[in-house]
């Protein structure tokens, strides 16, 4: 009777005020002794059934807790993520209110308007214009890098010369670090937890991007101060020069920024991470189809061809093997006999079945996560434009009950003019 919402006594029946179906899954677990969840029921209702029910999560079959523990997972990142944004919120509300006369505030809400810019393409004109030149900057750079490995310039680089065309780019290299660098101080400057903030992967794919020129500028001056230049004879300034040119090939990962502001690119890192155990599958089956065909194909192109040029041991072969399961097929590697061929259909064949199985469940998980994003995004917005409703209604309530009570004091006063 503490369990039950009801009973009827006349009928001698118990009422629960649950959820049906996943009251006749349980049932069917008291009778059969298997636990599974179905897929239209909400993972997070279902965790409360057990609960209610007295039935650990142990007892689900390892694909459905394997799910049930995905959902858990991410809803604690979304409650995360608006407990985070209501304290960000709170403390934009809560500044104006704690000092009315605007002293002690006004850090606070500039870190918060700070933080709307960066962080916040969607909060009002500065974030929208932030974000562009974000991502006008990194085009920018894209099309600098691609420029400067022409011919010409890497014959002006080897020679050591430097033409106007050399300079502009240098320059235009200059502009777009100085704006990175800006950008990441002022994220850096207005994240709340420094630490957290060096740990997130964007934050350090950016560090990765700007110090390369910092090193390069470094690097170059020092070179410059002695009398000998890069590519002179010397083994030194040789394997310099090679690091150079490392440390500006990774420049490129400043295209990693746009995932700031793409929404399809956040999703697909999501996917990324949700898929780890899916990639792992794919990558398995690869391997063992890989080190199953290439010797074979080695044995019967060795024997059949009378000693192939293309697969002269099993290493090289494991090249053909790769790019034929994943059906690029470049060419250059021809089995020329005809059981060599059979291999290779067979090979192509399943290639395209073993990565077909993964696939599909990296397709859902890509399709899940690209919703579950942008709504978030609709209801960050949703909650952005009640908050600054409320606040409007705020002051402006706040500025009736101030003219009430100057309007209280204006009539007390005429009145005491009246009285004398």
């Amino acid at each position: 009777m503490r369990v039950c919402d009801d009973y009827d006594v006349a009928h001698n029946e118990f009422f629960f005020d649950r959820n049906p179906c996943a009251f006749r899954t349980i049932l069917t677990f008291l009778r059969a002794g298997k636990l599974r969840m179905l897929r239209e029921t909400c993972a997070l209702s279902f965790r409360d059934e057990l609960l209610y029910w007295g039935v650990p999560e142990e007892s689900l079959e390892w694909c459905c807790r394997r799910k049930l523990l995905q959902r858990i997972e991410e809803f604690e990142d979304l409650d995360q993520a608006d407990e985070l944004e209501d304290e960000l919120l709170t403390d934009a509300d809560g500044g104006p209110r704690e000092a009315p006369d605007g002293a002690e505030s006004q850090p606070g809400r500039c870190m918060a308007r700070l933080r709307d810019m960066v962080e916040r393409p969607h909060s009002g004109l500065p974030g929208k214009i932030f974000a562009c030149l974000s991502v006008l900057f990194v085009t920018v750079t894209a099309v600098n890098l691609s420029i400067s490995t022409m011919p010409a310039m890497r014959e002006e680089e080897e020679e050591g010369k430097c033409s106007r065309m050399c300079y502009n780019i240098f320059m235009v290299e200059t502009v777009c670090v100085a704006w990175f660098s800006l950008e990441f101080t002022l994220r850096f400057i207005q994240d709340r937890s420094k630490l957290a903030f060096l740990r997130q992967p964007l934050n350090l794919i950016d560090v990765m991007a700007i110090l390369p020129y910092y090193v390069t500028l470094l690097v170059d001056s020092t070179s410059a101060a002695g009398e000998k230049r890069l590519g002179s004879g010397s083994s030194y300034l040789d394997k310099v020069g090679l690091v150079l040119r490392v440390l500006r090939a990774l420049r490129i990962l400043y295209v990693m920024r746009l995932a700031r502001h793409s929404l399809g690119l956040q999703t697909l890192g999501l996917t990324a991470r949700r898929c780890t155990r899916e990639f792992g599958l794919l990558l398995l089956f690869l391997c063992v189809a890989i080190a199953l065909y290439s010797p074979l194909l080695y044995l019967i192109e060795s024997e059949a061809a009378s000693g192939s040029r293309d697969f002269n041991s099993v290493p090289v072969t494991y090249w053909w093997a790769v790019i034929t399961m994943t059906t690029v097929g470049y060419g250059d590697m021809v089995p020329r006999s005809v059981p060599g061929q059979v291999v290779a259909l067979s090979s192509i064949l399943s290639g395209i079945l073993l990565m077909a199985f993964p696939v599909t469940s990296i397709f859902h998980t890509f399709s899940r996560s690209y919703l579950e994003l942008k709504q978030e995004q609709q209801r960050l917005l949703q909650r952005r434009t009640h908050f600054l409703l409320r606040n409007r209604a705020a002051g402006l309530s706040g500025l009736s009950l101030e003219s009430d009570v100057l309007f209280d004091s204006i009539s007390s006063s005429e009145a005491g003019d009246l009285e004398d």
